[in-house]
């Protein structure tokens, strides 16, 4: 072989190689994890999910029902093993399901003893055997805390946690890998209720609500799901410092913390409990509220309301009725970072996730290194192009 040829079959060769490399480091980094509720609609079916932007998708719901884990509607069954067929195509997808959910009863008694534990545990390891899922969100409204009708004992707090330790010995047996999660609130009160440092031992990640942080029955209008932390000065001079002057009562007499919640707020407070920021993933809306009679100061922000006008209402709609059409303008408040709309004729403002806030939430995750994002819930999500999973979806690469 000629010194010539050597030579240059070594220069191929490293340009052959430097060549390959970007695709081979790119291949390495771990994709963010982008986990979507899902409540199966007649016209959206599985086959038709964008599953290629996503890394988990939650069915949603299961219920407690006589101790053990269930569909109250058993034609779920059926669409969730749909669902689970499209790992075909999607191969990276991880399919969980989610038991509770808003006004979910049945919590408390089921985890009240070693022996009710082990039914429900039993009984939910057998259900995600039956459909070969990947894991499961228990969505509990609250552990010790009052929400619906739902039963609630002060023991919940314990018992919360050898439930979850339960499981999460129970899906360690399954031989495939196994993603245990929680749905937490986007307030503060809520971690007085759970042993969050010792749950966290079992969980991969709590699900933080970072939404519904104001309501229908909230007196003055703000921000439901806002990323920027949101200050009293930031209100000041606005009807809304009433509800800051009260909560600060309430916080000297042991009461909650006062100021409205965000992203950046309960992220900071949850890593001051000790959690870990990669076991948190926060949360999109992909829905707004309304509220009617709502005066123009300020363009209707952080001002008295007569009520709720829509108790929710889909992305999708907002963005083909409201987003700066019919009488609506859309303002961004850059404290909240966070959108909103206004209608001066028919005072009513809207609070809501944008394409823009959804990706600054995204970017956030990233920065601060949190376990990923989610949002309840995909099918409210427009379906036609620009949507707010292709926003989170593209921040995320």
């Amino acid at each position: 072989m000629s010194k010539l040829f050597t030579v240059a079959l070594v220069l191929l060769v490293s340009l052959s190689c430097n060549q390959k490399m970007p695709r081979s480091s790119k291949a390495k980094n771990k994709a963010l994890p982008i986990l979507a509720y899902y409540v199966p609609e007649r016209d959206y079916e599985p086959e038709a999910l964008p599953l290629d932007k996503l890394t988990h998708i939650i069915f949603s719901f299961t219920k407690v029902i006589d101790g053990e884990m269930k569909f109250r509607n058993e034609e779920n069954g059926e669409k969730l093993r749909l669902l689970v067929a499209q790992k075909k195509g999607h191969p990276h997808l991880k399919v969980m399901i989610a038991c509770g959910g808003w006004g979910a009863d049945g919590f408390s008694d089921m985890a009240l003893t070693e022996e009710s534990r082990r039914k429900f545990v039993n009984s939910a390891i057998a259900f995600i055997e039956e459909y070969r899922l990947d894991g499961i969100d228990i969505d509990w409204e609250y552990p010790g805390l009052p929400a619906e009708d739902c039963k609630y004992r002060p023991e919940d707090k314990q018992n919360f946690t050898l439930l979850m330790k339960a499981l999460r010995e129970q899906l360690n047996t399954l031989g495939r890998p196994q993603t245990l999660t929680f749905a937490s609130a986007g307030w503060e009160r809520y971690y007085d209720h759970i042993e969050v440092n010792e749950v966290m031992k079992y969980a991969d990640y709590m699900n933080i609500m970072t939404y519904d942080q104001v309501g229908g029955a909230t007196p003055y209008t703000g921000h439901h799901t806002p990323l920027g932390w949101i200050k009293r000065e930031d209100v000041k001079g606005y009807p809304a410092e009433e509800m800051f002057r009260r909560r600060e009562e309430q916080a000297a007499a042991g009461g909650p913390v006062p100021g409205p919640g965000s992203v950046e707020k309960i992220v900071a407070y949850c890593k001051g409990l000790g959690v870990r920021p990669e076991q948190m993933v926060v949360g999109g809306a992909f829905y707004g509220r309304a509220w009617k009679g709502v005066p123009p100061q300020n363009n209707g922000l952080y001002q008295p309301n007569a009520g709720a006008h829509i108790g929710w209402c889909p992305y999708a709609r907002i963005r083909d009725e409201f987003e700066n059409k019919n009488g609506y303008q859309r303002y961004w408040d850059t404290v909240a970072k966070a959108p909103y709309l206004y209608n001066a004729a028919d005072s009513i403002f809207i609070s809501y996730d944008d394409t823009a806030s959804v990706r600054l939430k995204t970017e956030y995750v990233i920065e601060q290194k949190l376990g990923g994002i989610m949002f309840w819930q995909l099918g409210n999500d427009t379906k036609g192009e620009n949507s707010l999973l292709d926003a989170i979806y593209e921040a995320a690469k």
